[in-house]
């Protein structure tokens, strides 16, 4: 990874208290969070169901953070605006979902609102599905499990899509963000930066860490990334 990327730590939302969201979104963002991951789950793209647009309204109140907005829901066109008027600052949709709706058209309408566009891609989805893409993303979001639950296991062979991904992102003019979900903490969050990811999404890691508080967790994911 090149020494003048920083390493962004983005907490999931997922593994939050649901019970109190802002305050935890709050929390976050006073533990020195860069970004606030929010999952949104239609239990049909994904076997499970999370929050739609009122909640990220919500977090929008209750923080500054950016709002990295995952789309984990079929035919995501038809609320992308609604997630943006809420106050989504980078939005995500999955390439898996092509054969249901035009991605390239997707990711123009999420640009059109002059917002941070990005495409997700699961364990199983080759690097050469997104490439065609570039031009269009901002954010490109590696699955580190396969999506639809929080607190699985890291998958390492996921580590040279995370490769090709820094690869191919580094040829273009724009900047690109590596984000990787799934699985992230002290050992496996080094691992995917050393792989050329520049953005970690940790959610029990964070929020629910056993010895550390939110602050804490965050400080030490973020010095061990940085460690030779």
């Amino acid at each position: 990874m090149s020494d003048s990327r920083k390493i962004l730590i983005a907490p999931s939302m997922l593994a939050a208290d649901f019970g109190a969201f802002a305050a935890e979104a709050r929390r976050a963002e006073q533990a020195g969070a860069d970004w606030l991951h929010c999952d949104v789950m239609d239990g049909r793209f994904v076997p499970n169901i999370t929050f739609g647009p009122d909640t990220i309204a919500a977090l929008r109140k209750a923080c500054r953070l950016p709002l990295d907005v995952h789309l984990m829901i079929e035919q995501p066109e038809r609320f992308v605006d609604r997630f943006i008027e809420a106050g989504a600052d980078h939005v995500i949709v999955h390439v898996e979902d092509e054969a249901r709706h035009d991605v390239g058209w997707t990711l123009s309408v999420i640009k059109g609102h002059k917002k941070r566009a990005g495409l997700s891609l699961n364990p199983g989805t080759p690097a050469s599905k997104v490439l065609p893409f570039l031009e269009q993303v901002d954010v490109l979001l590696v699955m580190t499990v396969n999506p639809g639950f929080g607190g699985q296991s890291f998958m390492p062979e996921v580590l040279d899509k995370i490769r090709v991904l820094r690869a191919a992102a580094d040829k273009h003019p724009h900047p690109i963000d590596v984000v990787v979900d799934g699985g992230i903490n002290l050992e496996t969050g080094p691992r995917c930066v050393q792989a050329g990811a520049n953005v970690l999404v940790a959610g029990n890691a964070l929020f629910r860490h056993k010895k550390l508080d939110l602050a804490e967790a965050i400080r030490e994911l973020r010095a061990r990334c940085l460690s030779p």
